[in-house]
């Protein structure tokens, strides 16, 4: 259920499980903002229509909900009727859903299509979760977590030019974009298998269901690991991840308009400091599997949330255009470096069988944070400021920073007190 299958000693990155568990990360960041370059255009064609001001606006965030509402349900799922049938139904639908825009009739339906393909996203975010800890463990397992924010930052950067490109001819034709992932369907039907814990299970339940009364079935599986608290530790590691994602957000949704209240061109320069962030990301996060094996999960976070509190301590300068980008790409580095270990530390902690579960509150709490940031962030800006806003938020993550930095220290003195 492991590495069993994959030669020992080679580069994550050559096992085409891991390739294919790359693919599917990258249509997270595919759902949401894929279409936003042609909203203004949408705006326009459906001028008129009852409630379109609203519902277009909507468009972008509207997979959020439904992933929030759904994602623990589908970790249910994935943990009772396996990993392999679910991702691949998620990829179906979220091809049939996401593409649905460029050719459904009015509004309404493409907002309805819009909520169905959250329940795609949180089909495949849940399942590929579990894949990773079932396929893989120990170094590969972090060097493919690692491996898999770069496909999400570097996918994200293609399908936005793409999508860029595609809405100045028309504001439907980037709704095609969401098609292309058929293309990772033939890969993934062949190489993603359903794992031998899912057999185990299934051949348990037969044997427990056909075994002459009075006796019992010994099938050994290997759902007994796990930590003994794993719910509470889930949780918090959700409330950590939540809050992860919620400062994080501050970029995409408040950017544009500090750069405005600056007198930027903020289309421009938004599209220059997020282009920044996502590549600086995608670099970054390459490396995570080594830095995560030389400095912990503990280690991780101290760097991760050290770099985005000083990408947030040097955005308030933004009357120079260089600290606008040193900030961006600041942030961009230390959100790649921290965010996989949500999932690495998930997975350890939760059972085999549980992993499915485990990953459905990941991404509940990942798109919940998302969904969340406008609304703590806006009233901040309002009493107190962008620069004020930033500067709290650099406390903040500086504060988690030092405390990960604590115990990564506590870790390293009592290694060496072991060994004296």
């Amino acid at each position: 259920m492991t590495e069993s299958h994959t030669v020992k000693g080679s580069p994550v990155w050559q096992d085409g499980r891991a390739i294919a568990l790359m693919m599917a990360a990258t249509l997270m960041v595919m759902a949401n903002a894929t279409i936003s370059p042609a909203l203004a255009g949408l705006e326009r064609a459906f001028m008129g229509q009852p409630n379109a001001d609203l519902l277009i606006r909507l468009l972008v965030p509207a997979p959020s909900l439904t992933v929030v509402i759904f994602a623990p349900l589908a970790g249910y799922f994935v943990d009772r009727y396996g990993r392999r049938v679910m991702l691949l139904s998620g990829v179906v639908l979220f091809i049939i859903t996401g593409s649905a825009g460029f050719y459904l009739p009015d509004l309404e339906m493409i907002f309805s299509s819009r909520l169905a393909l959250g329940i795609a996203v949180a089909m495949i975010m849940t399942s590929q979760t579990a894949l990773i800890g079932d396929y893989f463990t120990g170094e590969k397992r972090s060097a493919l977590t690692g491996l898999q924010i770069s496909a999400r930052n570097f996918g994200g950067f293609v399908f936005l030019t793409l999508a860029g490109w595609f809405a100045v001819s028309s504001p439907r034709l980037p709704f095609v974009i969401y098609g292309l992932a058929v293309l990772y369907l033939p890969f993934m039907w062949l190489v993603i298998k359903e794992t031998s814990l899912r057999s185990a299970k299934k051949t348990t339940e037969n044997l427990s269901t056909n075994r002459a009364p009075g006796t019992t079935a010994k099938i050994e599986t290997s759902e007994t690991d796990g930590h003994k608290s794993w719910k509470g530790l889930i949780a918090a590691l959700a409330v950590l991840q939540l809050m992860t994602n919620m400062i994080f957000f501050l970029m995409p949704t408040q950017l544009p308009f500090f750069l405005d209240s600056l007198g930027y061109d903020s289309a421009v320069m938004t599209g220059a400091g997020l282009g920044a962030l996502s590549l600086a990301g995608g670099c970054s996060a390459l490396f995570y599997g080594r830095i995560k094996r030389v400095m912990g999960y503990a280690g991780a976070y101290a760097l991760g949330y050290g770099f985005m509190a000083l990408g947030f301590t040097i955005l308030p300068f933004g009357e120079n255009g260089i600290a606008i980008i040193a900030g961006s790409v600041a942030v961009g580095i230390g959100f790649a470096l921290a965010v996989p270990n949500f999932v690495g530390i998930a997975l350890q902690i939760a059972p085999s069988s549980r992993r499915g579960m485990a990953g459905g509150v990941l991404t509940t709490s990942v798109f919940l944070g998302q969904f969340c940031s406008p609304f703590l962030s806006i009233p901040s800006i309002t009493s107190f400021g962008y620069n004020a806003t930033y500067q709290g938020t650099a406390l903040l993550l500086g504060t988690v920073a030092l405390m990960a930095a604590v115990k990564r220290g506590m870790e390293v003195l009592g290694f060496r007190v072991k060994q004296v």
